[in-house]
């Protein structure tokens, strides 16, 4: 059975979407099979993949909605074992029009059910928000990986996030694990970056990954050419850090 994790941080440039493509381009070329679920209008984790999201039919939107299953929404990658659900500008309705829909908070996990199994791995590239559709990504995932840029507004909001997590628990999925706390654009340069991983280490300690996602020029210019670190450049720090982290995430499932 496949596991369903969901990236997620209510703050906006944390990495969530860098960590999103390129996770689940390394899964990929470990030999897993993975699906990648953009679930933040901005769809930048589609035109990361190469995807033209401005010719998009059928995306997440519809899946919600649950006027199209699952299987017909998912396309093809350019990378190896890397599916994807789309999303365009559109799902920005979506959080009205499910606001007076009976159990709101379940219809991506019940649109997941009946692919839950074709795949290793199914990741969610969450919006940065804790609104209705970021409440359906958890309460549809196995855990959550929340990235935590190394700089100064860190922590700012992790706690919000925890304790929406814990009620999610509590109410919704009984079930949902953390999967790890993720430090990205580390500097080892700068003392604050330094600080800001010695001080995640220190409050939250096992939950932290060991892999740290490195500040690297590379990560940055890869979506503008539709491809994931792995394919732009596979000798970079940022392919390395990623590699790694997939790895860690295989061995943890093990």
């Amino acid at each position: 059975m496949g596991k369903i994790i969901a990236i997620a941080n209510q703050k906006g440039g944390v990495g969530k979407t860098t960590t999103s493509i390129n996770l689940a381009a390394s899964l990929g070329v470990l030999e897993k099979k993975v699906l990648l679920i953009d679930a933040d209008p901005q769809a930048n984790a589609s035109s990361g993949l190469g995807i033209d999201v401005e010719g998009l039919e059928i995306g997440t939107y519809q899946v919600l909605e649950h006027t199209v299953s699952a299987k017909d929404v998912i396309v093809k990658t350019t990378s190896p074992n890397v599916d994807l659900i789309p999303a365009h500008i559109d799902l920005v309705a979506i959080e009205i029009e499910l606001v007076d829909k009976q159990d709101r908070e379940f219809m991506l996990r019940r649109a997941l059910a009946e692919i839950k199994d074709d795949y290793d791995y199914i990741l969610i590239d969450c919006a940065p928000s804790l609104g209705l559709i970021t409440l359906n990504s958890l309460v549809a995932a196995d855990s959550v990986i929340i990235p935590i840029q190394c700089e100064y507004f860190a922590l700012e909001g992790l706690g919000k996030l925890l304790n929406t997590i814990k009620s999610i628990q509590r109410i919704h999925n009984t079930d949902l694990d953390i999967e790890g706390l993720l430090l990205t654009m580390f500097d080892s340069r700068l003392r604050l970056s330094n600080q800001v991983v010695d001080e995640v280490r220190k409050h939250f300690s096992s939950m932290v990954f060991d892999t740290i996602i490195r500040r690297n020029t590379r990560l940055g210019e890869a979506p503008s050419y539709g491809e994931s670190i792995i394919a732009y450049d596979a000798t970079s720090k940022g392919a390395v850090n990623y590699l790694n982290l997939a790895q860690e995430i295989i061995k943890k499932h093990k």
